[in-house]
């Protein structure tokens, strides 16, 4: 019988707190500063290999690639970042939920899987949630800037709280109401657990409709089962919200009929900014067992240092993991994650061997980091931890230049921008394409919130402004559909190139210019970031 709790044995990840995994062919020293598309094409080669197993946290795959990335920016003679290492550990903890449970709202049991999901990132053998009152709280979204809180004049402490996906902009395609079809971090999924558990709730169920999600119930599912990971702190996440959850559209129908409500009604009621929590009048039951164990991940991180300011810091970075090897009936089948996101973690290798050429012709004033952050995949976990201010406080970090995805084939004339108004760094985008002779397009699926779900984020709620650098399906069409998250994303030695080329340089371009003119990008949109960045800049 398998324990509840558990300690994982990482003598696998040889204590880590060096490298002694030995690099596949360490990248050449040279003078230049231009792009050497040899180096990235070995680079992208050696991590997606089959060799590195799919680069799984807490796996040999990670020993492989860390020591890999550890071995390159040492051979070029950077630091390492944390106490003078390349490794910084990720204290993280597994946590599996048993789905043999059973949810009842009144009247009323719903099997998981079929009709909802549910999970915790509390680390407890068992959460049980007795004769929660269930309150419908609309958007659940309590957001000053915008004059919106769903929260108001209502206690939700210890309650059970049943929220919509999205925004009410995306549900209006009212540009004046939110940012109307483009997704707000308010609309996320994350956000909703977060304000929830602020406000003291038990339970949060996302009602689950596919257009205003952006994914169907299948993915929620598949999603919201099986082992998830998530940082650990030194009191078992009790902070955390005991229960995290999703209600299929039909289940959720069924629920507030049993209440004498009217779903749709109380849906569009919700649209308003004087929308009242309503209560159902009905209590929840829903227990269900964990299994947890912990264990160690790393993220690598390396260090130009400033020659005038080099406690200020720009970072430059990607994360290194993909989704490891999975047994099926036909063998093991490796996920090598070539594009996603071993052309990130190569161009960061690229990235900081120009860097370091630059700065022995010419220190550079400000310090610039080279972070590959791991479990990125399984909810941005290394950043947030990178986050943390454990490292470097984030006071200290000027900008964040993320990469998750090049565009691996030929150039293109455009550079996508991801999130619109958001902060001075778009201009730094804007005028460093021009020079390159493209021309910044915008997000062509802001609904799907892109912005919100890679690296930088963990530093942007931390109030560091940043850029997201991802090219998946723009270029390559048939990358999304068949190859994304998908055994098929390998290495080809057809790759062109031409477009990562193009995005080094321009990166190469914005940190130079962060690391020597003593600028501090601003925010401009109101929001939470603003704020905390406001607060650290007068600190």
């Amino acid at each position: 019988m398998t324990p509840l709790f558990k300690s994982l044995s990482v003598t696998l990840l040889l204590g880590l707190t060096g490298c002694s995994e030995p690099a596949q062919e360490q990248t050449t020293l040279d003078n230049t500063t231009s792009v050497n598309l040899s180096n990235i094409k070995q680079h992208i080669k050696t991590l997606a290999s089959d060799e590195f197993e799919g680069r799984g946290p807490l796996t040999r795959g990670e020993v492989k690639t860390v020591g890999y990335l550890s071995d390159q920016y040492q051979a070029l003679g950077l630091t390492g970042a944390y106490n003078n290492k390349f490794l910084q550990p990720v204290k993280m903890a597994m946590v599996t939920a048993d789905q043999n449970m059973q949810l009842k709202i009144g009247d009323l049991s719903f099997t998981a899987g079929k009709d909802f999901t549910a999970r915790t990132k509390q680390l407890q053998p068992l959460i049980d949630v007795r004769n929660s009152e269930v309150v419908f709280v609309g958007y659940g979204i309590n957001a000053p800037e915008y004059n919106w809180n769903d929260y108001k004049n209502i206690d939700v402490t210890g309650k059970t709280v049943v929220v919509l996906v999205n925004d009410p902009g995306f549900a209006t395609q009212d540009d004046a109401l939110f940012t109307g079809n483009a997704m707000t971090y308010y609309g996320r999924w994350t956000y909703k657990y977060e304000e929830a558990a602020r406000q003291g709730a038990a339970a949060v169920f996302i009602v689950h409709e596919t257009a205003p999600a952006a994914y169907p119930w299948g993915v929620v599912e598949s999603s919201n089962t099986g082992t998830k990971y998530t940082l650990m702190d030194n009191n078992l996440n009790a902070s955390e919200l005991p229960v995290m959850g999703w209600l299929t559209l039909d289940a959720t129908e069924q629920l507030f009929k049993s209440a004498n409500l009217s779903y749709q009604q109380l849906k569009q009621q919700a649209l308003n900014d004087d929308f009242k929590a309503t209560a159902l009048n009905l209590t929840a039951n829903l227990a269900f067992k964990n299994e947890v164990s912990h264990a160690k991940s790393h993220n690598v991180v390396a260090k130009l240092t400033g020659s005038e300011a080099p406690d200020e810091y720009i970072v430059v970075s990607a994360h290194w993991d993909h989704f490891g090897t999975k047994q099926t009936d036909s063998g093991p089948k490796i996920y090598n994650g070539a594009v996603d996101n071993a052309s990130g973690s190569a161009a960061t290798i690229e990235i900081a061997r120009i860097l370091s050429n630059m700065h022995k012709q010419k220190p550079f004033k400000r310090s610039i980091i080279f972070a590959n952050f791991t479990a990125e995949e399984t909810g941005l976990i290394g950043s947030e931890q990178f986050a943390s201010g454990e490292l470097i406080p984030t006071k200290q970090m000027v900008a964040l230049l993320n990469i998750d995805g090049m565009n691996v084939l030929d150039g293109t004339d455009y550079i996508l921008q991801y999130g619109k108004g958001l902060s001075q760094m778009e201009d730094y985008l804007s005028k460093a394409a021009s020079k390159q002779g493209r021309h910044v397009k915008m997000d062509p699926v802001p609904q799907n919130g892109l912005f919100f779900r890679s690296d930088h984020f963990s530093l942007a709620k931390q109030g560091v402004p940043g850029l997201l650098f991802m090219s998946l399906g723009d270029t390559d069409p048939d990358y999304i559909a068949h190859k994304y998250h998908k055994e098929a994303d390998d290495y080809s030695a057809q790759w062109s190139l031409g477009g990562v080329k193009q995005d080094i340089e321009l990166i190469v371009d914005i940190a130079s210019q962060l690391a020597n003119n003593g600028d501090w990008p601003k925010w401009q949109a109101d929001s939470d970031f603003k704020t905390r960045r406001a607060q650290d800049r007068a600190e």
